[in-house]
């Protein structure tokens, strides 16, 4: 078959295809074509999903005839003043969006620029362009496409329902209000709730706006993102590693303005939650990047969904170090929402009062018979089997407040002003440990004690050939070991901070970490997940008894402490709640 020219309306189809994905592809280009008019107002209306209609209006500079008979031709654009495809400042480029629309649906441009006497009105039926024609209108620029893909009936066939459609146009409005706070953004239609997003001025604008698109609740259960590293300036919110989702719905990224899909960003992001979160449970965070348009190539996707970064190492170093920083600077605070999570669970169905009289069996011991403690354990005195009071203070002094009581060996009941704090003594002194393990092995290898006898522990030679070959490694935590013949490892030094911990409990865990991995060489990759281990042993455990002033030095650590909210697995350490709230469950507010 000979070589031949393609016609222009097959050209123009094939050109649709690259960047007219679904109606919220439409939605994208021409919203983003209105911000760059410097719109101070965008209204959004849909029916059908964006298939039978998509509307956008805008309040921006406008067209003049030139401009308007321009509009709809390929790659003919007003947004690269010097051709430089290097330095790209505004949204759209390409030039070729509107000729794409047109060829593929219905489209109709009316604009009026400021001081133009009425404003003027095209239409691209199908590639059929129609003259330029008067139209009464305000000044900006309003876009209607309709009968989407008519002329492409098999991209038709493809599409979703109208809601799902329709839910798409919603994030990618939700993602560009989100991008440009200053903007008033409506969304309207038949098929959907609408949705009003006023503009936001000042300096908590983008605060302000996100709380409109993304809820009240993460801002208010979020620290903001503030630095500059590696020539990126880095913004936005993250969430508090226990106000976390099980998708990545609720993850924005954002750079230089435009909303990207990246994995550069998302494995930064990944890794600075590393040691605060479940591997299954995602943070929800709203992260915006400003970097020299000259070190990122955003035109490496016909849609401009994605891009490629010139250091990518230097922005990943860049966010990884903002998200800690904010992380760290929260200290102990927890989100909000695991009150709410209580709450919630005390309203359950299945939370109804027995349909009898519960009996209680036998009568409360008079004697008070204290569980022994293993010496050694870190931060805290010994117990001693006498109660000893300590002195009243003043609760307000202490954000975690005093300790009133222990319960079920294991969960402190404190005070602060007008709320009660239950916490977990496990895995708050668990985050305690870890903490200070990273602490002291920044600073060198962590300090280690000596047994008076090493201990000899048996395990299955293949366990015993990984723990000798990660021995080197193991050291820098404080641990010791060698091999005792072929079934054996032979304890020396164990690290300072665990105190007299079970050790074949702690070997065993390693072990079986490091059958897991699956290779020893990558060991130094995995320090943390070591520490983790080691801070599990080293923590107060379930069912020690606690003296007060023991309990109320835990919870001084705690306040002392980033990331204290939070145990080393992502679960709460500690729960507030408000009188407010335990008024409720007794139905006093009624």
């Amino acid at each position: 078959m000979p070589i031949r020219q393609l016609p222009e309306d097959l050209i123009n189809r094939i050109a649709a295809g690259e960047v007219v994905e679904r109606p919220a592809s439409v939605v994208k280009e021409l919203v983003e074509n209105a911000i760059d008019a410097g719109a101070s107002r965008i209204v959004v209306s849909t029916a059908g999903g964006g298939k039978a209609l998509i509307r956008i209006e805008d309040d921006g500079i406008g067209m003049d005839r030139a401009d308007l008979e321009l509009s709809v031709e390929r790659h003919a654009t007003s947004k690269l003043g010097e051709d430089d495809l290097d330095d790209i400042r505004t949204l759209g480029f390409r030039g070729e969006a509107l000729a794409s629309i047109g060829s593929v649906s219905d489209l109709a441009i009316a604009s009026r620029p400021e001081g133009a006497p009425s404003g003027l009105r095209i239409e691209v039926n199908r590639s059929v362009k129609r003259p330029i024609v008067p139209q009464a209108m305000n000044r900006g620029t309003i876009v209607e496409v309709r009968n989407l893909f008519a002329a492409v009936p098999a991209r038709l066939k493809f599409l979703k329902s109208d809601r799902a459609e329709a839910g798409a146009i919603t994030d990618v409005v939700k993602r560009l209000a989100m991008a440009n706070p200053e903007v008033h953004f409506v969304l309207d239609g038949a098929d959907r709730s609408p949705a009003n997003w006023p503009a936001q001025q000042g300096e908590g604008a983008l605060a302000a706006r996100l709380a409109q698109v993304m809820g009240a609740d993460f801002t208010g259960n979020a620290v903001q993102l503030g630095s500059a590293r590696h020539g990126v300036v880095v913004a936005g919110l993250a969430g508090l590693p226990t106000y976390s989702r099980a998708n990545t719905l609720s993850q924005f990224y954002f750079v230089n303005g435009r909303s990207v899909r990246d994995k550069v960003l998302l494995g930064a992001v990944r890794a600075a939650y590393a040691d605060f979160i479940f591997r299954d449970r995602f943070p929800a965070i709203a992260l915006f990047l400003a970097v020299d348009p000259a070190e990122v190539d955003v035109n490496v996707h016909p849609a401009k969904a994605e891009l490629r970064f010139r250091d990518a190492g230097g922005v990943r170093s860049a966010v990884i170090r903002a998200i800690g920083e904010a992380l760290e600077a929260a200290g102990y605070r927890d989100s909000t929402t695991v009150a709410d999570d209580v709450m919630a669970a005390f309203r359950a169905p299945e939370m109804t009062a027995p349909a009898t009289t519960p009996s209680y069996g036998g009568q409360p011991s008079a004697r008070y018979e204290p569980v022994p403690a293993p010496s050694g354990f870190a931060g805290f005195a010994e117990p001693s089997a006498r109660y000893e009071p300590s002195p009243e203070v003043v609760l307000a002094e202490y954000p975690l407040g005093t300790a009133r009581a222990q319960m079920f060996d294991n969960f402190i009941v404190a005070q602060s002003g007008d709320a009660l704090l239950l916490v977990d003594q496990h895995a708050a002194h668990e985050r305690l440990v870890y903490e200070r393990f990273k602490a002291q092995l920044a600073d060198g290898p962590v300090p280690s004690q000596a047994q008076l006898i090493p201990v000899v522990i048996e395990l299955p030679e293949e366990d015993c050939g990984r723990l000798e070959e990660a021995a080197p490694a193991l050291e820098r935590l404080g641990l010791y070991l060698e091999r005792f013949g072929p079934r054996a490892i032979a304890v020396r030094e164990t690290p300072g901070l665990l105190g007299q911990t079970d050790i074949h409990g702690l070997i065993q865990d390693i072990a079986d970490g490091l059958a897991e991995w699956d290779s020893s060489a990558a060991l130094g990759d995995r320090l943390d997940a070591i520490i983790a281990r080691m801070a599990c042993h080293g923590s107060v455990r379930s069912g020690r008894r606690l003296r007060l002033d023991e309990m109320n030095a835990l919870l001084r650590d705690m306040e002392a402490t980033p990331h204290s909210g939070q145990c080393i697995h992502g679960r709460p350490t500690y729960v507030e709640l408000k009188k407010s709230d335990i008024e409720r469950l007794f139905g006093r507010t009624r």
